[in-house]
């Protein structure tokens, strides 16, 4: 980054920034691994609801299988210079088991509805556990803005 950086925001900002980037963003990065630890990284569409992420893919990509195998995901939002890592437990949903207005809802935010596709697709439902938050390193420090699901600002 050149010029200036950004005053080093307190942390209740942080949590403001990160919920405003859950509410308007569209796509997360998110980071899987296999039972046996291979790791896969893909961008996915998601909507959040106020306490969930709700993403979908096909139940045999390696995404798909992965989550449904170790129902753990981290997600990166942002980009490197102004990131929010996210990490959540995974809830594996048929597409039959989401009230169809969470369905319409997802795809009227992101502009797919995996729900009408001949791939067999799946809701995987991310609620956080843990999230840290940072633009540069005079943010690492108080970088962690949710431990154990609980906000601490």
């Amino acid at each position: 980054m050149t010029g200036s950086s950004p005053q080093r925001r307190p942390r209740a900002q942080r949590r403001r920034d990160t919920e405003h980037r859950l509410t308007h963003d569209v796509d997360v990065w998110v980071a899987s691994a296999s039972a046996d630890g291979v790791p896969y990284l893909v961008p996915l569409s998601f909507d959040w609801d106020g306490e969930t992420l709700l993403a979908a893919t096909p139940a045999d990509s390696p995404t798909g299988r992965n989550l449904t195998a170790t129902r753990t995901a981290r997600l990166g939002l942002g980009h490197t210079r102004d990131v929010s890592m996210i990490e959540g437990e995974v809830e594996v949903l048929d597409l039959d088991a989401l009230p169809g207005r969470l369905g319409d809802r997802f795809a009227a935010r992101t502009g797919f509805d995996p729900r009408p596709s001949a791939t067999a697709y799946r809701w995987f439902r991310i609620t956080p556990r843990r999230v840290q938050s940072w633009r540069e390193a005079d943010e690492l420090r108080g970088r962690e803005l949710m431990r154990d699901g609980r906000w601490l600002a």
